[in-house]
Protein backbone atom coordinates (compact mmCIF):
# COMPACT_ATOMS: atom_id res chain seq x y z
CA UNK A 1 0.00 0.00 0.00
CA UNK A 2 1.53 3.38 -1.11
CA UNK A 3 0.58 6.76 0.77
CA UNK A 4 -0.85 7.98 -2.34
CA UNK A 5 -4.03 5.50 -1.48
CA UNK A 6 -4.64 7.40 1.89
CA UNK A 7 -6.73 9.58 3.17
CA UNK A 8 -6.55 8.75 6.83
CA UNK A 9 -4.13 12.02 7.11
CA UNK A 10 -6.41 14.39 6.64
CA UNK A 11 -7.90 15.90 9.79
CA UNK A 12 -11.20 14.78 10.18
CA UNK A 13 -11.09 11.76 7.73
CA UNK A 14 -11.27 8.45 9.96
CA UNK A 15 -11.21 4.50 8.83
CA UNK A 16 -14.51 4.79 8.07
CA UNK A 17 -14.55 7.91 5.43
CA UNK A 18 -11.39 6.89 4.15
CA UNK A 19 -13.26 2.86 4.13
CA UNK A 20 -16.24 4.54 2.10
CA UNK A 21 -14.09 6.42 -0.17
CA UNK A 22 -11.92 3.17 -1.19
CA UNK A 23 -15.78 1.12 -1.95
CA UNK A 24 -16.43 3.85 -3.66
CA UNK A 25 -13.84 3.36 -6.24
CA UNK A 26 -11.72 6.55 -4.92
CA UNK A 27 -8.23 4.19 -4.13
CA UNK A 28 -5.98 7.01 -5.32
CA UNK A 29 -5.50 10.83 -4.87
CA UNK A 30 -5.65 10.70 -8.59
CA UNK A 31 -9.12 9.21 -8.56
CA UNK A 32 -10.55 12.10 -5.56
CA UNK A 33 -13.62 14.33 -6.65
CA UNK A 34 -14.82 16.86 -4.62
CA UNK A 35 -18.52 15.56 -4.79
CA UNK A 36 -17.26 12.24 -2.69
CA UNK A 37 -17.43 13.86 0.64
CA UNK A 38 -19.11 16.91 2.03
CA UNK A 39 -17.27 20.60 0.71
CA UNK A 40 -15.34 21.14 4.05
CA UNK A 41 -13.96 17.40 4.20
CA UNK A 42 -13.10 17.91 0.06
CA UNK A 43 -11.33 21.08 0.52
CA UNK A 44 -9.04 19.04 3.32
CA UNK A 45 -8.47 16.36 1.23
CA UNK A 46 -7.44 18.19 -1.65
CA UNK A 47 -5.11 20.50 0.83
CA UNK A 48 -3.94 17.46 1.97
CA UNK A 49 -3.22 15.75 -1.72
CA UNK A 50 -1.28 18.88 -2.82
CA UNK A 51 0.77 18.88 -0.22
CA UNK A 52 1.14 14.93 0.00
CA UNK A 53 2.77 14.99 -3.55
CA UNK A 54 4.90 18.12 -2.50
CA UNK A 55 6.56 15.81 0.47
CA UNK A 56 6.26 12.90 -1.61
CA UNK A 57 8.58 14.43 -4.58
CA UNK A 58 10.95 15.68 -1.46
CA UNK A 59 11.49 11.93 -0.23
CA UNK A 60 9.63 13.47 2.84
CA UNK A 61 8.70 10.59 4.92
CA UNK A 62 8.54 12.61 8.44
CA UNK A 63 4.95 14.44 7.07
CA UNK A 64 3.10 11.38 6.35
CA UNK A 65 4.54 10.23 9.88
CA UNK A 66 3.24 12.94 11.34
CA UNK A 67 -0.17 12.75 9.59
CA UNK A 68 -0.68 9.17 9.95
CA UNK A 69 -2.20 7.30 12.80
CA UNK A 70 0.59 5.79 14.58
CA UNK A 71 -0.86 2.19 14.06
CA UNK A 72 -1.07 3.16 10.16
CA UNK A 73 2.77 3.87 9.95
CA UNK A 74 3.22 0.91 8.23
CA UNK A 75 1.85 2.97 4.80
CA UNK A 76 5.20 4.65 4.11
CA UNK A 77 7.08 1.17 3.82
CA UNK A 78 6.54 0.52 -0.25
CA UNK A 79 7.29 4.56 -0.60
CA UNK A 80 10.60 4.75 1.50
CA UNK A 81 11.52 1.15 1.59
CA UNK A 82 14.93 2.39 -0.85
CA UNK A 83 15.37 4.98 1.97
CA UNK A 84 14.65 3.14 5.31
CA UNK A 85 17.37 2.06 7.65
CA UNK A 86 16.45 -1.67 8.75
CA UNK A 87 18.54 -1.70 11.75
CA UNK A 88 19.49 -4.18 14.96
CA UNK A 89 22.09 -3.74 17.96
CA UNK A 90 23.74 -6.11 19.63
CA UNK A 91 24.74 -5.34 23.63
CA UNK A 92 26.40 -6.62 26.74
CA UNK A 93 23.47 -6.68 28.47
CA UNK A 94 19.45 -5.21 29.08
CA UNK A 95 20.64 -1.54 30.72
CA UNK A 96 20.99 1.00 28.15
CA UNK A 97 22.94 2.95 31.35
CA UNK A 98 24.88 0.35 32.54
CA UNK A 99 25.66 -2.15 29.61
CA UNK A 100 27.23 -1.08 26.13
CA UNK A 101 26.67 -1.59 22.57
CA UNK A 102 28.61 -4.42 20.87
CA UNK A 103 28.02 -4.62 17.26
CA UNK A 104 25.21 -2.35 15.44
CA UNK A 105 24.08 -4.11 11.42
CA UNK A 106 21.91 -1.85 9.18
CA UNK A 107 20.14 -2.49 5.89
CA UNK A 108 19.56 0.23 3.37
CA UNK A 109 18.92 -0.11 -0.68
CA UNK A 110 20.43 -3.66 -0.72
CA UNK A 111 23.76 -3.07 0.92
CA UNK A 112 24.52 -4.30 5.08
CA UNK A 113 27.19 -3.01 6.49
CA UNK A 114 28.27 -3.46 10.17
CA UNK A 115 30.32 -1.44 13.02
CA UNK A 116 31.97 -2.77 15.64
CA UNK A 117 32.63 -1.86 19.45
CA UNK A 118 36.53 -0.28 19.31
CA UNK A 119 36.58 -0.23 15.60
CA UNK A 120 34.44 1.47 13.57
CA UNK A 121 31.60 1.69 15.95
CA UNK A 122 31.36 5.87 16.78
CA UNK A 123 29.24 7.96 17.19
CA UNK A 124 30.19 9.87 13.63
CA UNK A 125 29.65 6.80 12.30
CA UNK A 126 26.22 6.07 13.65
CA UNK A 127 25.12 9.79 12.03
CA UNK A 128 26.34 8.54 8.84
CA UNK A 129 24.35 5.42 9.22
CA UNK A 130 20.89 7.70 9.15
CA UNK A 131 22.35 10.68 7.24
CA UNK A 132 20.35 9.56 3.99
CA UNK A 133 17.45 7.56 5.77
CA UNK A 134 14.27 9.16 5.33
CA UNK A 135 12.95 6.09 8.15
CA UNK A 136 14.20 3.45 10.60
CA UNK A 137 12.99 0.24 10.69
CA UNK A 138 13.49 -2.19 13.76
CA UNK A 139 11.77 -4.65 15.69
CA UNK A 140 11.36 -3.41 19.26
CA UNK A 141 13.81 -1.12 18.32
CA UNK A 142 11.75 2.22 20.17
CA UNK A 143 12.12 0.49 23.83
CA UNK A 144 15.61 -1.26 23.20
CA UNK A 145 17.54 -0.63 20.03
CA UNK A 146 17.14 3.54 20.13
CA UNK A 147 17.46 4.14 23.66
CA UNK A 148 20.47 1.74 23.92
CA UNK A 149 21.88 4.00 20.76
CA UNK A 150 20.84 7.63 22.26
CA UNK A 151 22.27 6.67 25.79
CA UNK A 152 25.84 5.18 24.43
CA UNK A 153 26.11 7.64 21.80
CA UNK A 154 24.74 10.76 23.37
CA UNK A 155 22.29 10.64 19.96
CA UNK A 156 19.41 12.33 19.03
CA UNK A 157 17.51 10.22 16.43
CA UNK A 158 14.45 11.63 15.67
CA UNK A 159 13.03 10.14 12.34
CA UNK A 160 10.46 8.24 11.23
CA UNK A 161 10.60 5.07 13.28
CA UNK A 162 8.43 1.66 11.89
CA UNK A 163 8.78 -0.98 14.36
CA UNK A 164 7.79 -4.01 13.09
CA UNK A 165 6.61 -5.21 16.51
CA UNK A 166 3.97 -3.44 16.85
CA UNK A 167 3.11 -3.71 13.07
CA UNK A 168 3.07 -7.76 13.48
CA UNK A 169 0.85 -7.39 15.98
CA UNK A 170 -1.61 -5.78 14.37
CA UNK A 171 -1.90 -9.33 12.49
CA UNK A 172 -1.66 -11.21 15.65
CA UNK A 173 1.91 -12.24 15.31
CA UNK A 174 3.71 -11.90 18.85
CA UNK A 175 6.70 -12.91 20.79
CA UNK A 176 10.20 -12.14 19.31
CA UNK A 177 11.67 -11.60 15.82
CA UNK A 178 13.08 -15.20 15.24
CA UNK A 179 9.84 -17.10 16.23
CA UNK A 180 7.93 -14.25 14.02
CA UNK A 181 10.00 -15.20 11.42
CA UNK A 182 9.87 -19.16 11.26
CA UNK A 183 6.09 -18.74 11.83
CA UNK A 184 5.66 -16.98 8.12
CA UNK A 185 8.67 -18.75 6.29
CA UNK A 186 11.60 -16.47 6.68
CA UNK A 187 14.76 -18.38 6.96
CA UNK A 188 17.46 -18.10 9.17
CA UNK A 189 21.28 -19.78 7.90
CA UNK A 190 22.17 -19.90 11.71
CA UNK A 191 18.60 -20.56 13.51
CA UNK A 192 20.42 -21.81 16.57
CA UNK A 193 22.16 -18.67 17.75
CA UNK A 194 19.88 -16.20 20.12
CA UNK A 195 20.28 -12.77 21.79
CA UNK A 196 21.76 -14.52 24.42
CA UNK A 197 24.54 -16.05 22.62
CA UNK A 198 25.18 -12.81 21.28
CA UNK A 199 26.32 -11.88 24.87
CA UNK A 200 28.05 -14.97 24.88
CA UNK A 201 29.79 -14.40 21.63
CA UNK A 202 31.28 -11.07 22.34
CA UNK A 203 32.70 -12.06 25.52
CA UNK A 204 34.50 -14.71 23.81
CA UNK A 205 35.60 -12.38 21.53
CA UNK A 206 37.06 -10.27 24.19
CA UNK A 207 38.68 -13.02 25.53
CA UNK A 208 40.20 -13.68 22.15
CA UNK A 209 38.78 -16.76 21.18
CA UNK A 210 38.77 -16.92 17.10
CA UNK A 211 35.31 -16.75 15.04
CA UNK A 212 33.15 -15.00 17.88
CA UNK A 213 33.32 -12.10 16.22
CA UNK A 214 32.38 -13.24 12.73
CA UNK A 215 29.73 -15.73 14.21
CA UNK A 216 28.47 -12.28 15.95
CA UNK A 217 28.44 -10.29 12.90
CA UNK A 218 26.71 -12.40 11.17
CA UNK A 219 24.33 -13.23 13.35
CA UNK A 220 23.41 -9.32 13.90
CA UNK A 221 23.67 -8.51 9.99
CA UNK A 222 20.79 -11.30 9.20
CA UNK A 223 18.67 -9.73 11.80
CA UNK A 224 18.88 -6.38 10.12
CA UNK A 225 18.58 -7.73 6.32
CA UNK A 226 15.36 -10.09 7.76
CA UNK A 227 13.32 -6.64 8.73
CA UNK A 228 13.33 -5.74 5.46
CA UNK A 229 11.95 -9.42 4.08
CA UNK A 230 9.60 -8.91 7.14
CA UNK A 231 8.41 -5.65 6.41
CA UNK A 232 7.61 -6.84 2.92
CA UNK A 233 5.45 -9.32 4.55
CA UNK A 234 3.84 -7.82 7.02
CA UNK A 235 2.90 -4.81 4.97
CA UNK A 236 1.25 -6.61 2.49
CA UNK A 237 -0.51 -8.70 4.81
CA UNK A 238 -1.65 -5.62 6.10
CA UNK A 239 -2.57 -3.94 2.32
CA UNK A 240 -4.68 -7.13 2.10
CA UNK A 241 -6.84 -7.07 5.04
CA UNK A 242 -7.15 -2.79 5.07
CA UNK A 243 -7.67 -1.98 1.25
CA UNK A 244 -8.00 -4.93 -0.98
CA UNK A 245 -10.64 -6.30 1.34
CA UNK A 246 -13.10 -2.59 1.14
CA UNK A 247 -11.87 -2.44 -3.10
CA UNK A 248 -13.29 -5.72 -3.81
CA UNK A 249 -16.16 -5.50 -1.51
CA UNK A 250 -19.11 -4.04 -3.72
CA UNK A 251 -20.70 -0.26 -2.85
CA UNK A 252 -23.50 -0.78 -0.51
Amino acid sequence: MRVENSFIGVEGVGEQTEQGLWAEGVVHWDDFYADAVGPTTAERIERFIAEGRTHLDANNAAYFDAAFPTSEQWRLWENFAERACCFDIETTGLDEHRNQVTTVSYYQDGDVETLVQGDDLTADALRAMVADAEMLVSFNGKRFDVPFLEANFDLDLDLPHLDLMYTCKQLGLSGGLKPIEQEIGIERDRPDISGRDAVRLWREHERGRDGSLETLISYNREDAVNLATLADEVTSDLHAQTFEAVCESPAE
